[in-house]
């Protein structure tokens, strides 16, 4: 897997592009790490490797790889690219492009993804973007693109702070 930064060979096919935390991964055993003051960053981001893989994101993905080629656009810092990769690896999510937020970015979650897709958007089609986050989803909405909130597993606020007031993930 490549990081989004990198050029990467790809095919043709219209894009589909998977949010990863409360998509694919089920961060909830790890959030009591930044519900709480000190927010242990470093711990959160290090147990990522432990996420329990969500089924119907691993299903979504999959069937995406038929029509789309698939990519990931998560908020986590670019330093965890290594737990990140072998995570999708690991759980047998389909081969793509990894693109992350850059070390020492802390804007809004919804602020990141939103210039990150704008600049996907000019070079290929984006058929299907899925994201747990709601603000996330509201900002592509009024961008125009097809975006789909993932609501299998639940968005808790220890969640919505880090995303779009502590831009951590």
């Amino acid at each position: 897997m490549k990081d989004g930064s990198e050029a990467a060979e790809h095919d043709n096919r219209p894009l589909a592009i998977f949010d990863i935390d409360g998509v694919l991964a089920d961060v909830r055993h790890r959030l009591h790490l930044v519900a709480k003051r000190p927010k242990d960053w470093d711990a959160f981001f290090n147990a990522a490797d432990t996420d329990p893989l969500l089924p119907q994101g691993y299903q979504l993905a999959h069937e995406m790889t038929e029509t789309h080629e698939v990519l990931y656009l998560t908020g986590r810092p670019r330093r965890n690219q290594t737990i990140t990769s072998a995570w999708l690896h690991h759980h047998g999510l389909p081969r793509g492009r990894l693109f992350m937020r850059p070390d020492r970015d802390w804007r809004p979650a919804r602020v990141f993804k939103r210039e990150t897709l704008k600049t996907l958007a000019a070079q290929r089609d984006i058929a299907f973007v899925i994201d747990d986050d709601p603000e996330v989803v509201e900002v592509l909405r009024q961008d125009g693109l097809p975006v789909t909130l993932a609501t299998w597993a639940p968005y808790t606020k220890a969640l919505a702070v880090a995303q779009e007031q502590e831009g951590r993930t």
